[in-house]
């Protein structure tokens, strides 16, 4: 037992000798000390919110907060639908703030050639505070991309959809942003890279400088029709994943995120699962 966590037991069990008036905020004072126990091995640990695409935004963002014990969120549109409206973006960044959550990411957003419509998710993500845009962008659109991640220092991170997807291998990805920004670069959804038959430590460490998202999921198969599993379970090597994303540098501000697409009705036992693998893999590579 730390240090730290032994101070508090000590202090709830004097706070209820005391009263039962003291223990509600003892209690809180535990949790929070048993969650900042949850480390990553300093990588920040978040989870997709669409994972959780079947419970309203209230509820997904307590889930995250009271049973997850994650600090960081990558969303999806529908529980933050894209807008200019600043009361609708303040009242999503204060639903974040009561739930100890930072937005790290939004998407995955589609990109074209429309460069004014490209600059509307720009400005949406400068005013809801998040610094990275996973991204499906066209061909076409990387002269706009690169205009705009220079004129408001945001990161496109593309991502990859699998078997079939204009980004399916690694040197897919790399030749797109050749000679581009550094700002544009990947988030690496590596379920589907695992279905695209690539070894996702092997594509972290090409991909480096220019990794900005993880999608962290497992398939169990390098198959098109693979069956996506909780982590640890397929093919996916979670210890060795961290370690690559130690070795790269991945940056703290960068949006590492569980995805779990199955079971969406009832995904929390699994989504813990998921996070008990990965906190276990990053344990191991920090020496603890």
């Amino acid at each position: 037992m730390t240090p730290n966590r032994r101070f508090v037991l000590k202090s709830f069990a004097a706070a209820a000798a005391a009263g039962a008036g003291w223990v509600d905020a003892f209690a809180s004072t535990a949790r929070a000390a048993a969650r900042a126990h949850i480390d990553f091995a300093g990588l920040p640990m978040g989870i997709q919110s669409y994972s959780l695409r079947a419970f309203p935004v209230d509820e997904a963002l307590k889930i995250i907060h009271d049973d997850l014990d994650l600090h960081f969120v990558e969303m999806f549109r529908d529980h933050f639908p894209i807008t200019t409206d600043k009361t609708a973006i303040a009242t999503t960044k204060a639903k974040l703030k009561a739930n100890d959550l930072t937005l790290t990411a939004h998407g995955v957003q589609a990109f074209t050639a429309d460069h004014a419509k490209n600059e509307d998710f720009f400005k949406f993500a400068a005013a809801a505070g998040f610094k990275n845009l996973s991204a499906d962008p066209t061909p076409d659109s990387f002269d706009s991309l690169e205009k705009l991640v220079k004129q408001y220092d945001l990161r496109i991170a593309i991502h990859n959809h699998g078997p079939g997807h204009r980004y399916d291998k690694v040197a897919d990805c790399l030749k797109a942003v050749e000679g581009r920004d550094p700002r544009i670069g990947f988030c690496a959804d590596l379920g589907h890279f695992i279905r695209s038959g690539e070894d996702p430590v092997k594509l972290l460490l090409a991909m480096k400088g220019r990794v900005w998202g993880v999608h962290l999921k497992d398939f169990d198969a390098p198959k098109k029709d693979a069956k996506g599993v909780v982590l640890g379970k397929g093919l996916l090597d979670v210890a060795g994943v961290f370690k690559a994303l130690k070795s790269i540098g991945f940056p703290a501000d960068g949006a590492l995120s569980l995805e779990y697409e199955e079971n969406p009705k009832h995904p929390i036992g699994e989504i813990q699962e998921c996070i008990a693998v990965a906190a276990k893999a990053a344990r191991t590579i920090a020496g603890a």
